[in-house]
């Protein structure tokens, strides 16, 4: 390979960054587990019975890939806190303390701050907290660079079932969705979050539904991948019902209460009948315009360009030296070779051409 050489100025460089955007839909079969023969066979849990990982495929598969995390759990002064016979209390505070110290920091006096549906995680309005949460971690797999912050179809979206039947769960929907990603919340030490919002598809009107009834019910978090939704979404705090969340006709603070982290995950999922999001994967580029002027790169150093010393490619004296460019390399002040592009075919260079060549390096 024969080589010549140029330096490239700063003029000649530039930098770019593209948003590359893919749509994620998960079924509420994969995220139930009745997707496969065995149910459950996709539904990893755990010895210390914190969280359930959910796969895409039976999870002892060699091609199964990690899709989210499901847990529960609830604020130590929370009203449920003070039940009696409280199941794995201190898991539960301990998760709550967790998330809300990750996704919502610390006060001025050095407290965690709790979860609040307004996002304004120094609001003193009671209401506005949620003091008993399921949490959904979203895979690297699945959210890249982070969750696209977006609005419509595309958002971030959760069609849970909200009927009172447990046999019956999707007879009543509700939509939990992100209402205005454009418009991010930038005061979490996860980075950027929003407020997630709720409103019925199947029973606008009936049932003590108001037509175009919305309500903030959770927080999604774009960066980190994490979405907090109240459990109360399954109670009478929002519709005129409770859910039954197992065989058993549990509702959701009863299985908070009395029931296994695990208990209040699988209540959850089988709750959950479709999510979707588009995640962002973020292309960082350094852009190199290697151009060759017209009098420059017409000859090769390469021994097999002459021929008793004359150029092949020349019949005829006066005719102009013509060279053939396949490959572009890039090479620090050291001289040491970086980088290499190939271009799709040879590019004939002579005196009466001029070339630029775009090299984009992606990192």
């Amino acid at each position: 390979m024969a080589t010549s050489f140029k330096a490239i100025n700063n003029n000649d460089v530039t930098r770019a960054r593209t948003k590359l955007h893919e749509n994620i839909p998960i079924t509420g079969s994969i995220v139930s587990g009745s997707a496969y023969l065995v149910v459950d066979d996709n539904i990893k849990t755990y010895p210390h019975g914190m969280f359930q990982s959910v796969y895409d495929y039976p999870y002892l598969s060699s091609s199964a890939n990690h899709i989210l995390d499901v847990t529960a759990g609830w604020a130590p002064d929370a009203l449920i806190s003070s039940s009696l016979n409280v199941s794995m209390r201190s898991k539960k505070n301990d998760l709550y303390n967790e998330i809300a110290q990750m996704l919502a920091g610390y006060n001025t006096t050095g407290s965690i701050n709790k979860l609040d549906v307004s996002g304004n995680f120094g609001n003193t309005v009671a209401l506005d907290k949620m003091n008993d949460v399921f949490v959904l971690n979203f895979a690297r797999l699945l959210t890249k660079d982070e969750i696209q912050k977006t609005t419509g179809a595309s958002a971030f979206n959760i069609t849970l079932g909200v009927s009172s039947s447990y046999l019956n769960a999707f007879d009543k929907l509700a939509t939990v969705y992100d209402k205005d990603g454009t418009n991010a919340k930038t005061n979490s030490p996860a980075g950027e979050f929003n407020v997630l919002y709720i409103t019925g598809s199947n029973f606008t009107g009936s049932a003590g539904w108001p037509t175009g009834y919305q309500r903030p019910c959770g927080l999604v978090f774009y960066q980190a991948g994490v979405a907090v939704v109240t459990a109360s979404v399954f109670q009478s705090d929002f519709w005129p019902w409770d859910c039954d969340m197992d065989s058993a006709g549990l509702h959701m603070d009863e299985v908070l209460v009395s029931g296994t982290i695990n208990d209040s995950a699988t209540a959850v999922r089988h709750r959950i009948r479709d999510l979707s999001f588009n995640n962002t994967t973020e292309l960082n580029s350094t852009i190199y315009f290697c151009r060759a002027n017209h009098s420059e790169f017409n000859y090769s150093s390469n021994p097999t360009y002459l021929s008793s010393s004359q150029i092949r490619v020349k019949t005829i004296s006066t005719d102009n030296p013509v060279s053939f460019a396949t490959t572009v390399g890039l090479y620090s002040d050291d001289n040491a070779l970086l980088a290499v592009a190939k271009v799709s075919e040879p590019i004939t260079k002579s005196p009466s051409t001029e070339y630029t060549l775009r090299v984009r390096l992606d990192y």
